[in-house]
């Protein structure tokens, strides 16, 4: 799984997710002003009121509440790419098993279009199961229906004419216009831990996306993503994005260390003062660590 020698070794993303939602779009814009690579939003359908289970804590600590702020993702990226003109828009992670193909992929050909292919697309199996009882789904079988799902997507993004007879979608041939602006298809970063999540990163994805990985356990889970890759004969290089907590210059070199490419970061305290913190954050952190770097060869 190489690395690509003459791109800066950390890329800085700024997560929306702490931030109200009235917000987002003017610390989108900043960001993009500022020189930030991409802009990411949190995923979720539904939460109901009766779930249970955390990523973060185990299956005894709370999850997010039930009457927390949603919106659809593709919306909100679709205003964020009119306020923006440069900066990438990702979700981490959008829970693809719970929507058939057609409705993700004539999303994410839309963000794409209309952003001129700035779309990078986080997907996650998901973790909580009351979210797929609600929609009616297997949470126990949602590995196959997320992989049938990617696949359907990815022959609709990029070929002329497809047909599926799958476990989960079964359809005649049809057409599928327009492509997205990315070829063969959005950047696809996987969320997850296990090794289905590395599987799909090593064969599928532009990025993996650890969920609950420290810095110290990354290394030995990049070398399994490595060994993947190299076994389904994966030449090009692959992204790492995880949320990093950066209060000062020398943290950054703790990620690139550990084989972090893209660390995102919501450098605020509150959202009223977002834009003065990210600027602060920005000539604090950013612009002193991206001068101090010489691309390979140069």
């Amino acid at each position: 799984m190489p690395l690509d020698p003459n791109a800066a070794p950390l890329r800085f993303g700024i997560g929306l997710h702490s931030a109200r939602i009235d917000r987002w779009g003017d610390i989108a814009e900043e960001a993009d002003r500022l020189g930030f690579e991409s802009v990411w939003i949190p995923e979720h359908l539904v939460v109901p009121i009766d779930s249970s289970g955390s990523p973060h804590a185990g299956s005894d600590h709370p999850p997010i509440p039930s009457d927390i702020p949603v919106l659809d993702p593709f919306g909100v990226l679709c205003h964020l790419a009119a306020r923006t003109r440069r900066i990438l828009l990702g979700i981490n992670v959008y829970n693809i098993g719970l929507r058939h193909p057609f409705v993700t992929a004539r999303a994410a050909t839309t963000v794409d279009v209309l952003s001129g292919g700035r779309l990078a697309l986080g997907l996650g199996a998901s973790w909580l199961r009351a979210e797929w009882d609600a929609v009616g789904l297997d949470f126990d079988r949602r590995g196959a229906r997320v992989d049938e799902t990617i696949e359907v997507c990815r022959r609709l993004w990029s070929e002329p004419i497809v047909e599926h007879h799958g476990e989960y979608f079964d359809f005649g041939p049809l057409a599928f216009e327009p492509k997205p602006v990315q070829r063969p298809g959005p950047a696809l970063h996987i969320g997850g831990d296990g090794p289905a999540a590395l599987r799909r990163a090593a064969t599928a994805g532009t990025g993996w996306m650890p969920m609950n990985h420290s810095l110290a356990e990354l290394p030995a889970a990049l070398a399994r993503l490595a060994d993947l890759a190299a076994r389904h004969g994966r030449t090009t290089p692959l992204e790492v994005t995880v949320h990093g907590r950066i209060t000062e210059i020398a943290d950054l070199r703790h990620y690139v260390d550990a084989g972090v490419t893209r660390v995102i970061v919501a450098p605020w305290t509150r959202t009223r003062t977002a834009i003065e913190e990210l600027r602060e954050f920005t000539e604090r952190i950013v612009r002193p660590w991206n001068s101090s770097f010489e691309p390979a060869g140069r």
